[in-house]
């Protein structure tokens, strides 16, 4: 026997696990108080202001003897964290953007040279962006303490050498911003996953999915309303986390709230995929648990959750990369702190739709009603 009315059992049943997950205080504590920890900690980490030594890209472009060893001096530095890696400008802005570096520092082609004086002469650029203007500031005072101590080994009126800062017209992520992404990531993975994994196996256990198993209710009418019933839950939880990160931590959205809201959406449904087929296709905890973990940490230190991929060896970007968490702390990111819209997210949400057809597919074929 079909039920007449397919959707509003969709909805009793959302509705029905959406009152559950209230009434469970230990989930409670872990789909809203246990990220808001984990968002106190970080945000504890990478949102304090001001740094002791600088991290930035040394651009030498004069091939004078003064300028290398002035390049050397500043490698030698304590002070200033020079990158290796940057050679050209247009590195730099994509490393300041990100800011994995505060500033970069430019010698032009004639620093160092000697024309009519009888000692070399030049002027060094400081280039930041709005975000670090506090770190590049202080970085351009180190500098001309520095320059006024070489100034009076050659001359005691005139000031040959001096420093000059030009802010560029460019936005850059805060570290808090940035690792924002990957906290709302690890929110995802443990609404969407150790959800149905604890719930689905507990029910197995007293007999409730036996006993709707003998009523006119689909496999596919129970998943979508558990789908809405996570949807729901875990926009509730991420509104709290953004509403604490914007109070105390200054969180800026660049991106339009609607998009990062669907696409959000979008990440839960398909990492809850990944819940439902451990859960449905599990007996108990102790088929489940085990199966979670595997599946869960790879995710959660490869996908960007706690730290960025460019700081792992390429071949395991590549790898990470088709990762289900990937796309989502990627398209997160992308739209929250960069401004990007749904429609430039192609490979992001063809990856999600992929994984989606393929873990529902699976929990489909897995799902157990005892």
């Amino acid at each position: 026997m079909k039920t007449e009315k397919p959707f509003l059992a969709v909805l009793v049943f959302a509705k029905i696990a959406i009152r559950r997950a209230f009434r469970d205080k230990t989930a409670i504590f872990f789909i809203f108080l246990f990220p808001l920890i984990f968002l106190f900690i970080f945000g504890g980490i990478f949102g304090k202001s001001g740094n002791v030594s600088f991290r930035v890209a040394m651009i030498n472009q004069s091939d004078s003897d003064f300028s290398q060893k002035f390049t050397d001096q500043a490698k030698a530095n304590k002070v200033f964290k020079v990158d290796p890696s940057v050679t050209t400008m247009d590195q730099a802005r994509e490393k300041m953007s990100r800011s994995q570096i505060d500033a970069t520092i430019v010698l032009p082609p004639d620093f160092g040279q000697v024309k009519n004086q009888q000692y070399p002469t030049g002027q060094a650029m400081v280039y930041y962006t709005q975000n670090s203007e506090q770190a590049s500031q202080a970085l351009v005072s180190v500098l001309q303490g520095i320059f006024q101590g070489v100034n009076g080994q050659f001359v005691k009126a005139d000031t040959p050498f001096t420093v000059k800062s030009e802010q560029l017209n460019t936005k850059s992520l805060k570290a808090f911003d940035y690792t924002f992404a990957g906290l709302l990531g690890f929110s995802i993975i443990g609404l969407g996953i150790f959800g149905p994994v604890n719930v689905f196996p507990e029910l197995k256990k007293q007999g409730i999915l036996r006993r709707l198993h003998t009523t006119p209710l689909r496999v596919w009418q129970y998943f979508l309303a558990n789908v809405i019933s996570q949807a729901v839950v875990g926009i509730l939880s991420i509104i709290i986390m953004f509403i604490v990160a914007m109070l105390v931590f200054h969180l800026k959205v660049a991106g339009n709230y609607l998009e990062l809201a669907l696409y959000i959406i979008l990440g839960i449904a398909m990492i809850f995929g990944i819940g439902m087929a451990i859960g449905g296709w599990a007996k108990d905890q102790n088929q489940a648990a085990p199966l979670a973990n595997i599946t869960t940490f790879p995710m959660i230190f490869l996908s960007g959750t706690f730290f960025p991929r460019f700081l792992m060896p390429e071949w395991l970007q590549k790898v990470s990369n088709f990762l289900p968490l990937t796309p989502v702390i990627d398209g997160i990111r992308l739209i929250a702190t960069e401004g990007k819209h749904l429609t430039q997210l192609g490979p992001q949400l063809g990856l999600i739709f992929m994984w989606m057809i393929i873990v529902y597919a699976i929990a489909f074929r897995s799902f157990r009603w005892e």
